[in-house]
């Protein structure tokens, strides 16, 4: 009954955020307390609940200060230069924009923390995405790819969780993995490029009279659109003879619309391609005199998350104090800039707290450790040489609908126990055991997601819409190769 109930339980949750029903919040409150009365908890579902949230609130502190960080490093143009610099090297094309998303989430996943590649990822991209009228959902379809796919290596913590429950060494886990962790990001920028070129064809379509619909892609890197006769690079009056200008309107002799143009100079203040974005170049918050002290704070802040030596929610609590400290010494614009981000902050940490409710339903009424046992018990002895790779796919959907601890703690050690008679090696275990990353990381239950979501003003059903099938196909392949090329085997 209660493997029924908790498969049941996921399902319900998983239909209603996906079609709108109810929004994720009340979703992670009202579908967890149904079940768990149905399951018997009745008034000790409190207590399961208060002692899931308490695991949960540095975890909501955190992201509450990174938040109001990085919110105000935004709001005072420590990213400016940044996005400007990204803006004019990859030009107006929706296809180099969304892959050169994949490309920095990518790397800044190397940190092995999901939230800063989030909040670092969305500030500098978002702005982008919204000057160029593209949907904010596929920037957090191909950042939330990227850093799932990274989140295998050793100091991500998956792997090393792996290898601490079978007790064996985290590069014996990792290493061997290589080949599979460079065909998953592959695959990524291979989407990110798909889903770049469907945006594209997209924006031809639905905003004609700002894009055009040029045959290549020469006219959304700034050259002149199909049927056009060219006006050099689009230029702020480059147009010979009072043409029209580039942004909008006909083309010179008529004959087609005009693409966005691209800036070739360096943008400055006076410049208008960042207005009403959230780097418009005339917002009052900018500090300009204090970029360096900003930059140098933020260097001091990453530096402390990479060292750990103290509690990261401390770390963003002092940062962002002396952040509101220096660039606002004003009490009032203080309140004010707290106010200014207490949407986002409120949307995120509502559901971290949200989320205590079905972790606590799914832990306390023991459902997933009767999920664990019956996906254990159904495995026929005739599919026992295969269980590394049974153990591969099942991370797919068992990571997402449990923590990594729960999975990797609970689950991992009995698989490998039951593999060990089959001569796979507890390594090869822990190896598939990681492939399920890039799906885990699209989970409710993991808060940097729901960051990520909350910054980017989208729709945690319209994201896992667009990325639940293609992070399994990054999972698949992960664990494919890593079939190929021997580091996950069949005894």
């Amino acid at each position: 009954m209660l493997v029924i109930l908790g498969f049941a339980m996921i399902a319900v949750f998983m239909v209603l955020i996906m079609t709108k029903k109810l929004t994720p919040v009340l979703a992670l409150i009202i579908v967890p307390t149904v079940f768990g009365l149905f399951a018997g908890a009745g008034l000790g579902m409190g207590d399961m609940v208060l002692d899931s949230m308490k695991s949960m609130t540095s975890t909501a502190a955190l992201l509450m200060f990174a938040i109001i960080y990085f919110g105000l490093m935004i709001d005072v143009g420590l990213f400016d230069p940044l996005v400007k610099f990204i803006l004019r090297k990859l030009g107006n094309d929706p296809a180099k924009v969304v892959l050169g998303t994949a490309l920095l989430a990518a790397a800044v996943s190397l940190d092995g923390d999901g939230s800063t590649t989030f909040i670092l990822t969305t500030a500098a991209m978002l702005p982008i995405y919204l000057r160029l009228k593209m949907s904010p959902v596929v920037l957090t379809c191909v950042a939330g790819l990227a850093n799932g796919t990274m989140n295998i290596v050793p100091w991500g913590g998956p792997t090393a969780r792996a290898a601490t429950a079978l007790e064996i060494d985290v590069n014996d886990v990792f290493v061997p993995m290589l080949p599979s962790l460079i065909a998953g990001v592959a695959v990524v920028l291979a989407f990110a490029w798909l889903l770049g070129i469907q945006e594209r064809n997209r924006l031809r379509a639905t905003l004609p009279e700002i894009w055009g619909v040029p045959d290549t892609a020469e006219a959304f890197d700034g050259g002149a659109p199909a049927g056009g006769t060219g006006t050099g690079r689009g230029r702020r009056g480059s147009n010979p003879g009072g043409a029209a200008p580039a942004v909008g309107g006909l083309s010179p002799d008529g004959s087609s619309v005009a693409v966005l143009d691209r800036p070739e100079e360096p943008v400055d203040d006076s410049d208008t391609a960042m207005a009403d974005t959230a780097l418009d170049p005339n917002r009052s918050t900018l500090r300009p005199k204090l970029f360096w002290f900003n930059l140098a704070l933020t260097v001091a802040v990453m530096g402390m998350l990479i060292a750990d030596l103290v509690p990261l929610p401390y770390v963003f609590m002092v940062g962002s104090a002396i952040a509101l400290l220096v660039n606002f010494p004003n009490v009032k614009d203080q309140g004010t800039q707290l106010v200014a981000h207490a949407p986002s902050i409120v949307a995120v940490v509502s559901m971290v707290m949200a989320a205590a409710v079905l972790t606590g339903v799914l832990t306390g009424t023991g459902m997933v450790e009767a999920m664990s046992a019956w996906l254990v018990q159904i495995i026929p002895s005739s599919m026992g040489p295969f269980l590394a790779v049974i153990t591969g796919v099942l991370s797919i959907p068992m990571t997402f609908f449990m923590s990594n601890d729960a999975f990797y703690f609970g689950v991992l050690p009995v698989l490998s126990e039951t593999a060990g008679h089959y001569g796979i090696s507890a390594a090869e275990m822990a190896r598939a055991s990681i492939t399920g990353q890039p799906f885990h990381m699209q989970s409710p239950l993991v808060p940097a997601i729901l960051l990520l979501v909350s910054l980017a003003k989208v729709d945690l059903g319209d994201h896992h819409k667009k990325v639940l099938w293609r992070s399994a196909v990054v999972s698949l392949v992960m664990l494919g190769v890593g079939m190929l090329t021997g580091a996950i085997g069949i005894g």
